[in-house]
């Protein structure tokens, strides 16, 4: 097997990780008081929705145990 002797073309992805940027990202723009109340009211919403949602739907999940027929006193021989 030929083993090639030129260089990868893609060798400075190996040196990668030992290259240290002097640049700072700029920083970081804050949330205007809209912003954050839109946030909170937007994860009220849906926690309420979640909520409302398990409330209305628990009588469906429960187990019914008044739709059995009653027995009348008469077929129990009284």
């Amino acid at each position: 097997m030929l083993r090639r002797r030129e260089p990868v073309p893609f060798a400075f992805l190996a040196e990668a990780d030992r290259f240290r940027s002097n640049v700072t990202p700029p920083p970081r723009e804050r949330s205007s008081f809209g912003q954050m109340a839109g946030r909170w009211l937007l994860g009220l919403t849906i926690v309420a929705a979640l909520v409302g949602s398990l409330v209305i739907g628990m009588p469906a999940l429960t187990v019914d145990h008044t739709s059995q027929t009653p027995q009348s006193q008469a077929s129990q021989g009284h």
